[in-house]
């Protein structure tokens, strides 16, 4: 039997009986993905919001005849250490609307002082006199009730801004239909009857605007909905032969615009890359698409949080609402549904507060059947698809919100806005301009993309605010 031979002196590997796979790679062809991107999201507020378009650049909502209801939010500030009222937002106030003298508005923000409550304090009792007006600077309030049957009733959930006892501006306030319990700790700033008094009895035309504003409110009754739009005077009967009245159909003189916005940049890509590295992928298609896919997030970001047109700051204040106990219940969803009950086309909440929301359901033993959604299986709530977006923001307190909304222009919805058939179109409403080779041979492009978003009636939008999120969420 022949012996094996002895491995050289000194070797301490035998030799390769093959080629190696690290030579080998270089003369095989890399199979190569297109450039990843981990910032894009499904982005379903673009995917699904109607588009209209916006010729001129420009949209107006013409509405009918709205009779503004003073039903806002009242702004307060902390200077110092001190809470205050911004005396502008005084004109929030049914019986303050267009009162003009600021230095009066002031004199009255002034006379409000601060008062502190723990959760389960009373902060109002119904059938008490009601000499107070109270805004609530922070924490969380249930404005309680009786209901048909004596049982109690939550009427209302009351976060930062909302106020109550207005009526003390007007002649022989009633006692209080309502109690107001502290929820949290709450710091509420209070104006007694005796402080606005002070005021009133010194400056003639705060009284004279008052008794004004009163009978103004009489007149207006008779003439405007429930939802505050000017009557059109109809009538119904079957017998007789009554007299039918007339009528027309009143606009407002100054209905709102929105221009679009627009968000930009310049792709520089140099030409020696264009040139020499272009296969087995188009660099310039490449580093357009990656561009494109980042003005697009920043779209939908500005739709939902621009100060302007952002959907999340043109909420009506009588269309937001607060979760009754923090974490998103399926109550809290379905009160957020009868606020957008006509039509609602679609939830869009934060990962997190999806995530939340399941908790919940999860924890009371209900378990909401998803809903096909173009192809894809998403959870929904009464049929209704309950959409991720992480452009809503999570506050340092882990509070965040969820939006309902209707959609569409025969819906008198929510619309996207945009300009098709602008020069060098890429995309609908996008698009890219050479702007030339500079004398260091790059080549540039202006990338960008026209946008807005309206809400057509207010009705058409709700929130759900101050959804807390779950410690592992």
């Amino acid at each position: 039997m022949t012996e094996l031979a002895e491995p050289m002196s000194g070797s301490t590997e035998a030799a390769p009986l093959s080629l190696g796979t690290e030579a080998a790679r270089n003369l095989a062809t890399t199979t190569k993905s297109v450039p990843q991107m981990q910032g894009i999201t499904s982005r379903w507020l673009l995917r699904l919001l109607p588009w209209v378009q916006a010729d001129g650049g420009v949209y107006r909502v013409n509405r009918r005849v709205t009779y503004t209801l003073g039903d806002g939010l009242i702004t307060c500030f902390t200077t110092a250490g001190r809470n205050e009222i911004l005396a502008a937002d005084l004109r929030e106030l049914h019986y303050l609307r267009e009162f003009a003298d600021d230095s009066v508005l002031q004199a009255l923000a002034d006379r409000f002082v601060e008062r502190q409550f723990q959760p389960g304090d009373v902060i109002a009792e119904a059938g008490r006199p009601a000499q107070e007006l109270v805004v609530l600077v922070h924490g969380k309030a249930d404005k309680l009730g009786t209901g048909r049957y004596g049982e109690p009733a939550t009427l209302e959930v009351m976060t930062g801004g909302r106020f109550f006892g207005e009526r003390i501006l007007g002649a022989d306030p009633a006692p209080w239909d309502f109690t107001v319990k502290a929820a949290t700790a709450c710091t509420v700033l209070v104006l007694t009857d005796r402080a606005l008094a002070e005021v009133g009895d010194r400056i003639d035309s705060l009284r004279e605007h008052v008794q004004e504003a009163q009978r103004a409110a009489e007149l207006e009754a008779g003439r405007s909905t429930a939802d505050g739009e000017a009557s059109i005077d109809v009538v119904s009967a079957h017998q007789g032969e009554p007299t039918l009245p007339g009528t027309f159909v009143d606009y407002e003189l100054s209905p709102r615009e929105y221009e679009l916005s627009v968000a930009q940049t310049v792709l520089r890509v140099h030409s020696r890359v264009a040139d020499l590295y272009n296969k087995p992928m188009d660099q310039i298609e490449q580093q357009l698409r990656l561009t494109i896919e980042a003005l697009r997030e920043r779209q939908e970001d500005e739709m939902i949080n621009n100060r302007e047109f952002g959907l999340l700051n043109n909420a009506a204040p009588r269309q937001r609402l607060s979760t009754r106990s923090g974490p998103p219940t399926p109550d809290d969803l379905d009160e957020l549904l009868a606020l957008v009950w006509k039509e609602p086309a679609f939830f869009l909440a934060h990962p997190k507060a999806i995530a939340a929301f399941g908790a919940e359901c999860s924890r009371r033993g209900v378990y909401p059947a998803g809903t096909d959604l173009n192809g894809h299986q998403v959870p929904s709530w009464r049929g209704v698809p309950i959409l991720p977006c992480n452009k809503i923001g999570v506050s340092a307190e882990r509070t965040t919100s969820i939006m309902l909304m209707r959609t569409g222009e025969a819906a008198q919805g929510v619309i996207g806005l945009r300009q098709t058939g602008i020069p060098d179109e890429y995309e609908p409403g996008l698009n890219v301009r050479f702007m030339g080779v500079d004398d260091k041979a790059i080549i540039s492009y202006l990338v960008s993309t026209y946008y807005s978003a309206a809400v057509l009636v207010p009705d058409a939008l709700g929130l759900l605010d101050d959804v807390q999120l779950g410690a592992g969420s």
